[in-house]
């Protein structure tokens, strides 16, 4: 089977291993030179996935329409504010036969708060919910490019759409299960990351292991609590894309956004630690999304709020942790 993947980041290349163990045929869309020519010549990436080897049989190519043609499944794996030029672009093409297109996207779009999917549907006029899914769960592409034993979950409005995904992409390493929940999938992995960007500044603070716990359970509690409201499925807020995603994501070494919480509990600036970065962030943009969504729907997340405050009007980490603790008391379940 042939698989298009938009994106040559360390997610795109990582579920390329996938798909190379099931023997499809990959092939690769940047839209810049640079990174395509060298991919083509070293077979290796080593801003993304150091130490790791591609194969031989993939191919590389700055044209869009080359890549797409005659793939069964389009891999859409770009960072989330590039998601709508890309959508756009993939709109304008004119195909024979209309494939699934799996987006791998973590995030929520500025201004408009809308969700990947949801860009994805409105920019591609051949797309339809039926033949979209979205993939998310634990699973850090550093690891998942070696095979290291990884489960994650598929939503799609269309069950047989999720299972076409589960039986193209599952290995004896990489486990799938399915669901129809696309709305709780999606919002779990973009919002997970503001709370690893938390867990960072916990670490980077020299707190203990108590906060962290505290704070990955209040976490995931206003992370469902917002997502309920939007139309997502309780249970999937305890499964892989919430609580599994959430944990890896806050306390693994290969997590960007707890990295980045990390430096800004040490005391640099936001703009020094971006810059100093070869990959993306997505927590950064969407604790200004998640904030927003959460005053336009009257959700408390006082944990998204606190770190929309540090990262976009200079507040202080210690006295958003201070303002934290200090907050009315209340039952748990509330």
């Amino acid at each position: 089977m042939k698989i298009a993947i938009i994106g040559c980041g360390s997610w795109g290349l990582g579920i390329g291993f996938v798909l190379h163990a099931r023997g499809h045929q990959l092939a690769y869309y940047s839209p810049f030179k640079e990174q395509v020519q060298k991919l083509r010549e070293e077979r290796t990436s080593v801003e993304t996935l150091k130490g790791v080897e591609l194969p031989s049989s993939w191919s590389f190519s700055t044209r869009l329409a080359q890549v797409v043609k005659d793939a069964e499944i389009v891999v859409v794996a770009v960072p989330s504010m590039a998601i709508r030029s890309v959508a756009q672009e993939l709109g304008k093409l004119e195909l024979e036969e209309r494939p699934i297109v799996l987006s791998l996207v973590k995030g929520v779009e500025q201004e408009s708060l809308l969700r990947m999917s949801q860009i994805l549907l409105k920019e591609i006029p051949w797309l339809t919910r039926t033949k979209l899914a979205v993939l998310s769960g634990p699973s850090h592409a550093e690891e998942v490019a070696r095979y290291v034993p990884t489960t994650v979950v598929v939503a799609s409005s269309s069950i047989r759409t999720a299972q076409k995904v589960q039986e193209v992409f599952s290995t004896e390493h990489f486990r799938i299960y399915t669901s129809t929940d696309v709305v709780g999938v999606e919002l779990c992995g973009a919002l997970k990351n503001v709370i690893a960007i938390a867990t960072g500044i916990i670490d980077g603070l020299g707190l203990g292991d108590n906060t962290k716990g505290a704070l990955l359970t209040r976490g995931l509690a206003e992370i469902s609590r917002l997502g309920e409201q939007l139309g997502g499925q309780i249970r999937t807020f305890s499964g892989l894309a919430g609580m599994g995603d959430l944990i890896t994501t806050c306390v693994s070494k290969h997590s960007r956004n707890r990295y980045v919480g990390e430096e800004i509990g040490k005391g640099r600036k936001l703009e020094e630690i971006l810059a100093g970065m070869t990959m993306v962030s997505e927590g950064v943009p969407t604790a200004l999304s998640g904030y927003q969504l959460s005053k336009k729907h009257g959700v408390e997340m006082p944990l998204t709020e606190a770190v929309y405050r540090v990262l976009y009007e200079g507040g202080s980490p210690h006295e958003e942790l201070s303002s934290l603790m200090k907050r009315d008391l209340k039952s748990e379940g509330v």
